[in-house]
């Protein structure tokens, strides 16, 4: 491969802000980076090497602007895989591998891959119709998830009781039994060629009740040593398993009779690793560029308490983006904001995080229900 930091071109697809805080990263390893996203407004625009507009499920425009890089990697799943597979065979590396990609965006498929390799999970059932649906074995109430295309919360429903159940989705779906949980739990392990594997430390997650998605995750953990162990020994099996090169964000939960389940896998860097800019040693979008360049992994150790809050965009409001509060925040120590360069809000939508640290737990915490309450993002 030739040396990342001269003639290699690396290839993103997606331009969202996971792409913007990929390619900061890639600019102080003198990586020329190019960039495919369907919309010209996107948060890479301006800081990449080349900007190309184009469809990331469209074949020819993904096979062409792969054709274009030496290593092509993904900010999001949501592209088309059959163009990667082709690149693959043509000499183009792409990491994550097309067949990993294959396998996460079908919420079926991953399922049927953790039941395979004994990696623990909730009871699951496969649905391919409403009549399947309407017969199945796992009792009310439960969750069902779309299949393909869900995210941020989007394509999963709750399943109450019978009278749910017209509501529900016709699509392929999985539906899986309802888990009582005490805390959503994440890892992310990253892995290299060579078959280096190295997790991040476990950060305990909070989600947005209405838009069910990450609203405040910490790290450290004050969770039980073995409980981190355990949860990061499984990250690493599954990292193993699938033999991907780049990061993996594996979500779980945390059971109130102690027991861990994976719930999700993304192939990527991750909300839930965001903090990692400034909590830890190295960041987890410095350790994805490692391990797909197959250069040693950074050490994962956090510097310090780290907090991350979601700025999602307030309800009630559509438009250009105001940030109100933000000089008052950015008086507090410790506290470190991170827009997206998204011009445009609306309710929910992520805006950008501000990470807090702090030595003392509670003194992070206390700042970052401040940042929450006090930084808000109007039109």
């Amino acid at each position: 491969m030739k040396a990342f930091y001269g003639d290699l071109k690396l290839g993103i697809l997606g331009g969202g802000q996971l792409g913007r805080m990929l390619i900061q990263q890639a600019i102080n390893y003198n990586v020329t980076v190019k960039v495919l996203d369907p919309d010209r407004e996107a948060p890479c625009r301006k800081l990449c090497n080349e900007f190309v507009v184009g469809s990331l499920g469209d074949y020819e425009t993904v096979y062409n602007f792969g054709k274009k890089v030496d290593l092509l990697t993904i900010e999001i799943e949501k592209v088309n895989v059959d163009a990667l597979e082709q690149l693959e065979k043509e000499g183009v590396l792409v990491y994550p591998q097309s067949r990993i990609i294959r396998l996460i965006q079908d919420k079926g498929l991953q399922k049927q891959f953790f039941k395979e390799n004994d990696i623990p999970t909730a009871e699951f059932q496969v649905i391919s119709s409403p009549e399947q649906l309407a017969q199945s074995h796992i009792p009310f109430p439960y969750i069902q998830k779309l299949r393909r295309d869900g995210y941020d919360g989007k394509g999963v429903y709750r399943v109450n009781d019978e009278s749910y159940l017209p509501s529900a989705f016709t699509e392929p779906s999985i539906i899986e039994r309802m888990v009582d949980f005490e805390k959503e739990i994440g890892v992310i392990v990253a892995r290299n060629e060579s078959g280096e594997v190295k997790t991040f430390p476990l950060v305990e997650m909070e989600f947005n009740p209405e838009a069910n998605l990450v609203e405040f995750l910490i790290t450290p953990s004050t969770f039980a040593f073995e409980v981190q162990m355990e949860a990061e020994n499984i990250a690493k099996r599954i990292a193993e398993t699938l033999n991907i090169v780049g990061i993996l964000a594996v979500e779980m939960f945390l059971t109130k009779d102690g027991k861990i389940l994976v719930n999700e896998l993304a192939p990527r860097p991750h909300n839930s690793g965001h903090q990692s800019i400034e909590g830890n040693v190295v960041s987890q979008f410095e350790q994805h560029l490692r391990a797909i360049f197959n250069q040693p992994l950074g050490d994962t150790a956090c510097l310090s308490n780290a907090i991350m809050v979601n700025i999602l965009g307030e309800a009630g409001y559509e438009g250009p983006a105001i940030y109100q509060g933000i000089e008052k925040i950015l008086k507090c120590d410790g506290v470190y904001v991170h827009l997206y360069g998204k011009a445009l809000t609306k309710p929910f939508r992520k805006m950008g995080h501000v990470t807090v640290i702090d030595n003392d737990r509670e003194r992070a915490i206390e700042k970052a229900r401040y940042v929450q309450q006090t930084l808000k993002v109007i039109a």
